[in-house]
């Protein structure tokens, strides 16, 4: 379960930016599950955070920094060539910030053990990770790495088994712990495998044909029930759907309509993009649920009628139907996902985090509950009105405006040419 997570010179995110999972203490929630840490200590987690904000304002570069912290530890040690340097992507605007680290930390929770890990990548090396434990409730470092020290790596407590081989075996632009996790260490392992279990980035642009597969699959295993049953209830006039074997190992999904003399089943390519949209959601969306992870959904609106983004907010929200404390964090342009049909609050003010650019184009990441809203007030039409912040600067009929004027000019740029 993710906790906190902070981040710095990645993206748009120039400042040092962070999201969280947690209710603070004293804030009523209705929908924060409560989880009992080791040490005797609890925290109210929330399932589900959405970012809004206007075009540009950095929404998806607060997912893209969550998946880019993942790739790091996944990936460092296997995949980057110890004459590359470090892969990251620091803030473009300013110059200065280009030979400044990345800075990355999680707070999360593996069997009801918190941890804190982090770590700073300059543009060829690691320049700094750490780890901490708190199994007792009070803070255990278990790792202090800092490239700018003669002795790099201290481990307080010697706590961590076979230390001087993992120092041995980690390349100056490799983690520590992508070392330790892809050589199976005893300890650090479980934390390794939760990011390569966690932060599964969906997108309206990327790899939907591999999640089209993955759910088709799917249809051939034990969720099959499920994803027929999301499918009809879905209201897309669709009654199932079967695998078919196309031969040489492939196989496609054929969708079956109501019509008025029976069940006409559909190829593949004559579904709308909507309906092979909430398809390929499926899959990772149930995988998800079932092994509580936490999944990151793009711009949740761009492809899905309002309604079904509703339902998948419902999901996570259900503790039946999220019964391991799966999360989500989605991004999205439509704040009617902020609000019910029936004028109630789908989601609550602490569930809602604003993006908006600063006037040097970084990106500024805050709570809703930063501007104090009503008990009573309408979430959806405040945000409209711009109450909160995080929407376009844009006055109605502006931009008809600048396109007469723009056209204006080019007639006589052409007229002074003739």
């Amino acid at each position: 379960m993710l906790l906190r997570f902070r981040v710095a010179n990645v993206r748009s995110l120039r400042a040092e930016q962070e999201l969280s999972f947690v209710v603070p203490e004293g804030e009523p929630s209705g929908v924060a599950r409560p989880l009992d840490l080791a040490g005797g200590r609890s925290s109210g987690v929330l399932p589900l955070i959405g970012i809004f904000g206007a075009n540009a304002s950095g929404k998806s570069n607060v997912l893209a920094a969550l998946t880019d912290m993942r790739t790091a530890v996944l990936n460092s040690y296997a995949r980057w060539a110890s004459f590359d340097g470090t892969a990251r992507i620091p803030f473009a605007l300013d110059a200065k910030e280009g030979d400044e680290p990345s800075f990355f930390e999680a707070d999360l929770v593996i069997d009801d053990v918190r941890w804190t890990y982090g770590f700073e990548l300059g543009s060829e090396r690691v320049e700094a990770e750490w780890l901490h434990s708190y199994p007792r409730g009070h803070r255990q470092v278990w790792l202090d790495r800092d490239a700018s020290r003669a002795k790099v790596y201290d481990w307080p407590g010697s706590r961590v088994k076979d230390r001087s081989q993992l120092e041995r075996r980690t390349r100056p632009n490799a983690l520590l712990l992508s070392t330790a996790g892809t050589d199976n260490h005893p300890q650090l392992s479980p934390l390794f495998h939760w990011f390569r279990r966690n932060l599964w980035l969906i997108n309206p642009e990327d790899e939907r044909t591999q999640r089209e597969a993955f759910t088709t699959k799917e249809l051939s295993g034990s969720r099959a029930r499920r994803i027929n049953e999301l499918l009809r209830v879905a209201d897309l006039g669709i009654t199932g759907a079967e695998v078919v074997e196309e031969g040489r190992g492939r196989a496609t999904v054929r969708l079956t309509h109501r019509s008025a003399t029976g069940d006409v089943a559909f190829d593949w390519r004559q579904e709308s993009f909507g309906t092979r949209s909430w398809f390929a959601l499926l899959g990772p969306l149930l995988l998800a649920l079932d092994e509580g992870a936490v999944l990151l959904i793009d711009e949740l609106d761009s492809s899905l009628h309002p309604r079904f983004a509703a339902e998948v907010v419902r999901l996570f929200h259900d503790p039946e139907a999220n019964p391991k404390g799966a999360q989500l964090v989605f991004t999205s342009h439509d704040p009617s996902v902020l609000s019910t049909p029936s004028g109630g609050r789908l989601l609550e003010p602490g569930q809602v985090w604003l993006t908006e650019k600063d006037k040097d184009g970084a990106t500024e990441l805050y709570p809703l509950t930063a501007a104090s809203p009503g008990e009573d007030e309408d979430l959806t039409k405040s945000y409209l009105a711009g109450a909160f912040g995080a929407v376009p600067s844009l006055l109605e009929g502006q931009i008809a405006r600048r396109l007469l004027a723009a056209n204006e000019k080019e007639r006589e740029y052409e007229a002074g040419r003739s």
